[in-house]
């Protein structure tokens, strides 16, 4: 029972990736309830030694990776919505024009370097977190991070900024 309350606390950060990954809440949501549902049915091979939440998330990370095959056999894109409401005073536009670039570059990225600099800047995944949830190891995380916010420097035109930054602490 104490594990299936854990799962239920780190519902908010996997919704949360869902969305980022697929930018359609609709759709985040149907991902993250099968991705709880195949949890609890798969909860006999969790070990208990390990970390929860790197678990869960390599549970997601794979669920979406067979949604993103099924979309491209079957010739669907994967929607796109703006998340981000227009800016109420000329004060904010500039940060909310960088906002919404950088959220394009990011949904420019190869989709392996977009889902590790999501873990790590999105949900504040330690390295070691991030490479089990994506189950490479954190060498080859390493590199696409490197290649993704490099990418995201060139994309944006901000050559000399500084890498982003987790967003979220846990």
């Amino acid at each position: 029972m104490a594990v299936l309350n854990e799962i239920e606390a780190l519902i908010p950060d996997l919704r949360r990736y869902a969305c980022a990954l697929l930018r359609d809440r609709t759709a985040a949501d149907d991902l993250v309830q099968d991705c709880l549902e195949r949890a609890v049915a798969k909860l006999h091979t969790y070990s208990g030694d390990g970390a929860l939440r790197p678990w869960l998330f390599r549970i997601l990370i794979n669920r979406h990776r067979d949604l993103m095959r099924r979309d491209q056999r079957a010739g669907h894109l994967v929607p796109v919505d703006d998340l981000v409401t227009e800016p109420a005073n000329a004060a904010t536009q500039d940060a909310h024009m960088a906002l919404r670039e950088t959220k394009a570059a990011i949904d420019r990225l190869p989709e392996d370097q977009r889902r590790a600099l999501l873990l790590v800047a999105l949900e504040g995944a330690t390295i070691d977190e991030a490479a089990q949830a994506l189950d490479i190891p954190k060498g080859t995380l390493l590199s696409r991070l490197a290649r993704a916010r490099s990418s995201l420097r060139q994309m944006t035109g901000r050559e000399g900024a500084s890498s982003p930054r987790p967003l979220h602490k846990s």
